[in-house]
């Protein structure tokens, strides 16, 4: 099969395996991105509460019922589905109704009021996520249509990952386990939730693969592809367009800087080391790269990214860093705010990543996929200083968020690119070994490459 179908039955088989679990993905954060497309599709906020909380409630019923067929002891008992559904739809509406009868703050906005205003003001500010599900949740329903557009969204995914691969010339092969490598780490599973993240993968390898692009020569396209990327996440979380606005842009600055010095350094009429296909840069007559304007239309990208961000977020009057901390050790604002927020978090943050390390030396599957994609990262210098800097923006959004109690560690997700990427960059080698080949006769063995 030619290699485009090889990327389609990957996709449709990733596709299939997920109807194993058509409900029940949603978290706590699901309900108010429901909600949110919803109303946009033109429901009232009750009727966008009734269907979110059938939903969700239907989830759980779900869950319930395939957990009591293997409980040792209950798997003989009546199905308890029909009293968790019940359970948990006249809770969730008793709250909601609650709040509907309140007015004023609390029915502001297109979400609906699971939550208090405060928190409710920061999934106000990311409509890119909810307008996306909209024509999905308009045509099949809530159910049906939320979990399409989770499937889209990741199969999309990994595609993406085939597309970078390929643009910086690995193999075939290689770049579909790039693919597989996508859909069965946690990246698949964490794209597959009704959350933003799916679509901040998608959208954070989108600019990735523009930046290939442009390496490769291709400036234009690239830098347009990662513009609109940059542009799309600040719908769907503006903090995702910082952090990867200015990590593009530091990455483009190191590779403009290491190539300056080794232009500087090559001797007159020899060709520089890593020499070969244009990486979107001249190449002087002494045989040293130039950094060129490709890695100059990056930082130009990156940095724009940065400032309009900055600046739409005041004008529009995002919450701001201080809220987001008081939101996080506040409990969601479920108690009172900190005098001291900000010696409070660096308190907390330095206490979560010597938690968080001493956890990952006892499953240190983690560490070892990222050493390995960052080994892998080291064949293509150019692109992977951007790759690097695409997956560092899972740290930094760890970092702005050090919660251990967060579910999936779908807060550092983003770092899963860096293995998914850069595994199939290191065993790159294996493909393109010699292998010798027994002939007839008295003749050697020749080698012939893969």
């Amino acid at each position: 099969m030619r290699p485009r179908t090889w990327v389609l039955v990957l996709a449709a088989v990733f596709a299939l395996l997920q109807l194993a679990d058509v409900t029940g993905r949603d978290t706590p954060d699901s309900k108010n991105y429901v909600s949110y497309a919803l109303t946009l599709a033109g429901a009232g906020k009750g009727e966008a509460a009734t269907e979110t909380v059938d939903w969700v409630c239907a989830g759980r019923a779900s869950a319930a019922e395939r957990a009591r067929r293997v409980d040792v002891l209950r798997f003989r008992a009546p199905s308890p589905a029909g009293r968790v559904f019940a359970t948990c739809r006249a809770g969730e509406l008793r709250r909601v109704e609650r709040r509907l009868r309140a007015g004023g703050a609390q029915t502001d906005g297109h979400v609906v009021p699971f939550v208090a205003p405060r928190l409710r003001r920061i999934f106000e500010v990311r409509p890119g996520y909810p307008v996306f599900l909209v024509p999905f949740v308009t045509a099949f329903g809530v159910t049906w249509g939320v979990w399409l557009a989770s499937v889209l969204v990741a199969a999309a995914g990994g595609v993406l990952v085939f597309l970078v691969l390929r643009t910086v010339s690995v193999p075939v092969p290689l770049a579909l386990t790039g693919q597989v490598l996508y859909y069965v780490l946690p990246v698949g599973t964490t794209a597959m939730r009704p959350m933003t993240e799916g679509l901040m993968l998608a959208l954070t390898l989108t600019a990735l693969w523009g930046c290939a692009l442009v390496l490769t020569g291709r400036v234009k396209a690239g830098a347009a592809s990662a513009a609109g990327a940059l542009l799309a996440l600040f719908a769907v979380k503006h903090s995702q367009a910082l952090f990867l606005g200015a990590c593009l842009a530091g990455a483009a600055a190191v590779v403009a800087l290491w190539r300056r010095r080794r232009h500087a350094r090559s001797p007159g009429g020899r060709r520089s080391p890593g020499g070969g296909r244009s990486s979107g840069g001249g190449r002087s007559p002494g045989g040293g790269r130039s950094p060129g304007r490709g890695v100059a239309a990056i930082a130009v990208v990156g940095c724009g990214a940065v400032a309009a961000t900055l600046l739409l977020a005041r004008l529009l009057r995002y919450p701001s860093e201080a809220e987001s901390v008081q939101d996080l050790l506040t409990g969601h604002y479920t108690h009172p705010d900190r005098a001291h927020p900000w010696r409070d978090f660096l308190h907390l943050e330095f206490d979560f990543w010597v938690e968080w390390l001493r956890r990952q030396l006892t499953e240190p599957l983690f560490p070892a996929l990222l050493a390995a994609g960052a080994w892998g990262a080291r064949r293509r210098p150019a692109f992977g200083v951007f790759l690097l800097a695409a997956a560092g923006t899972g740290i930094l959004t760890q970092a702005a968020h050090p919660d251990i109690t967060v579910f999936g560690a779908r807060m550092i997700v983003l770092a899963w690119l860096l293995p998914v990427v850069g595994v199939p960059l290191l065993l790159e080698p294996l493909v393109r070994r010699p292998v010798p080949v027994p002939v007839q006769g008295p003749a050697r063995a020749v080698g012939v490459t893969r």
